[in-house]
């Protein structure tokens, strides 16, 4: 389907009455409203309109006025009829992503605020200098009670068997719904299993171009959440909800690929099969790592899971196998060359996908174009080094909570060119209030600690 006469006609075939429109906010909150089939063509060629001053990090009120087009090659049907044969006819409904306008001196321009059209741009940039960034992301996730708050369903840990694993069946479920839609995108889930937590859970995605990903990352967390409620629990992408357990990341593996497709990481040559590229690459985002920690790691409850001895990685530093660096380089005994990639491990589910590709790969792209060189690998459990010793490496620190977070992006060049003027002055002016709000509050563990005071 690439012509709006192919979705009209394919909306008639399959009787799909309803088509939802839908876009991501500046923090990567899907948006979404709902239009009947005889409206989607004026989406098509106009455009619908909506109020950009009630979505988060758009338009101030006295600009509020923005508009929506459908990006047609992002249509799909929505199989969640499937789940109930009976309603299978009258049910039927697609969904498609939209870009997001601007009306200027009578004609629609691409809005700055648009995350989506950010990555966009920046994968023209690396398109203008040979290369394709491609990504396959691993996203955690809890399914909890639905009642009460953060209560786990089962005492499962990795890889659990059935036994222990309440949340199997639906995530069976889930795997059916993305196998159905890969058909129509390209992307599949891969595996899933139970991970390390209670009742935390993990479906990895197949290898894609980017852009295509991160459309399909919003996608994937939406049908996770609504497979949830139906099988009265809750899903979330939080990446701590529970202390003392491991939280959810979005590990991310992420390669270059040429015009042709062939993976410009491989070089069997070099050691561990890394070409110059993917190592120039990888020193890019271990130098700019705390300038973008904010944008991968963008909510306060983010730094609770980026601490020392629970999988999350907290050191600037690249391994190859080692888990406990922040950058790791997976090694494959078949098809090396297609496997040769890096795995980033610090992002959260619960990011803008948008914003977190694009200053990855500008950051990456800047290793290539400063040439700079990669250190030697680290092979030590990191979490064992003491300060002293990995400051004798040359080891520093990710930012330890958001606030620091937040200054290391105010003064970064690289992700202001990565997202522009107008997203990250919003962006920090939105998570600055965040920081303020959580200062404010007093914390039961103060109480526990200071009371007797």
């Amino acid at each position: 389907m690439h012509t709006p006469e192919d979705i009209i006609a394919f909306c008639e075939e399959r009787n799909i009455r309803l088509i939802k429109l839908q876009f991501a906010d500046l923090v990567g909150e899907l948006k979404q409203f709902e239009v009947p089939l005889k409206i989607f063509p004026k989406a098509l060629e106009e455009g619908l309109s909506f109020d950009g001053s009630s979505v988060t990090g758009m338009n101030p009120i006295e600009e509020s006025d923005l508009v929506v087009k459908p990006d047609v090659s992002t249509f799909v049907e929505l199989p969640l009829a499937r789940q109930n044969e009976k309603d299978r006819e009258k049910s039927r409904v697609a969904r498609v992503l939209c870009d997001i306008y601007e009306p200027r001196n009578g004609s629609l321009t691409r809005h700055p605020g648009d995350p989506r059209f950010v990555l966009q741009k920046n994968l023209e940039y690396a398109l203008k200098k040979g290369f394709i960034y491609k990504v396959g992301p691993e996203l955690e996730f809890f399914m909890f009670e639905r009642e009460g708050v953060a209560r786990v369903t089962d005492s499962g840990g990795y890889f659990a068997s059935p036994f222990r694993d309440r949340g199997e069946r639906v995530r069976e479920q889930i795997i059916g719904i993305l196998s159905d839609l890969g058909s129509q995108t390209g992307i599949e889930a891969e595996y899933s299993h139970h991970e390390a937590a209670f009742s935390q859970h993990e479906i990895d995605l197949n290898y894609a171009e980017a852009l295509k990903m991160a459309d399909f990352t919003m996608l994937y967390k939406w049908i996770v959440k609504f497979i949830a409620e139906q099988n009265e629990m809750v899903a979330t992408f939080m990446p701590k909800p529970i202390e003392g357990i491991n939280g959810s990341g979005m590990h991310i593996h992420q390669s270059l690929a040429d015009e042709k497709g062939v993976n410009l990481f491989y070089n069997s040559k070099n050691e561990y099969g890394l070409s110059d590229i993917a190592r120039q690459f990888i020193a890019g985002q271990l130098k700019y790592a705390r300038e973008m920690c904010g944008i991968l790691a963008q909510w306060v409850n983010s730094y609770k899971r980026l601490i020392p001895n629970f999988e999350a990685p907290t050191y600037v530093s690249w391994s190859v196998v080692n888990r406990s660096a922040l950058i790791r380089v997976p090694l494959s005994l078949k098809n090396r060359e297609k496997a040769a990639r890096a795995e980033i491990r610090c992002a959260d589910p619960a990011c803008n996908p948008y914003l977190v590709l694009a200053v990855l790969l500008r950051a990456g792209i800047a290793g290539i174009e400063e040439g700079l060189e990669l250190e030697k690998p680290q092979k030590d459990n990191l979490y064992n080094l003491g300060y002293q010793e990995r400051k004798k490496r040359g080891i520093i620190d990710l930012p330890g909570s958001l606030g620091e977070a937040i200054r290391e992006v105010e003064q970064s060049e690289l992700v202001r060119e990565a997202l522009g003027d107008f997203i990250l002055d919003n962006w920090i002016t939105l998570k600055a209030e965040e920081w303020a709000n959580y200062r404010k509050k007093v914390h039961h563990c103060e109480l526990e600690a200071y009371y007797h005071l």
